[in-house]
């Protein structure tokens, strides 16, 4: 990314009517630090990326993913389904896990509204 200095300039003049001149040395800062979080952003990206593989790694090995093609083979491409209209019985399923989590997740919630009842109603006494 190179700096525009004379908008830069003229920015610096609009917000503090300060005048800079383009050969001023302030633009070696400006200079560096575009380096600098250019530099950052690129870490942090690798490292992002390899936390995401890490992540699909152990999703596939649970089994919450399917499994990676191989990358020399290109995905098949997606079968065009036929449009039908969904029964309710052929609505998605869920395993026991997703009901365990389901009924943890309302009982956190009815626990809430609880809490937040009953302090409203020690408040307003």
């Amino acid at each position: 990314m190179v700096v525009d200095r004379h908008a830069l300039r003229s920015h610096v003049f609009d917000k503090t009517g300060i005048k800079v001149d383009v050969d001023d040395p302030i633009f070696a800062l400006v200079a560096l630090n575009e380096a600098v979080l250019a530099d950052t952003v690129e870490r942090q990206l690798a490292l992002l990326d390899a936390a995401t593989q890490a992540l699909a790694a152990q999703a596939r090995a649970t089994g919450g993913l399917p499994a990676q093609p191989a990358p020399a083979q290109p995905p098949p491409p997606p079968q065009p389904q036929p449009q039908s209209a969904p029964s309710p019985a052929g609505a998605a399923r869920f395993t026991p896990r997703e009901w365990r989590l389901l009924a943890a997740a309302a009982i956190v919630s009815l626990a809430c509204a609880l809490l937040v009842l009953g302090g409203a109603a020690l408040l307003y006494k």
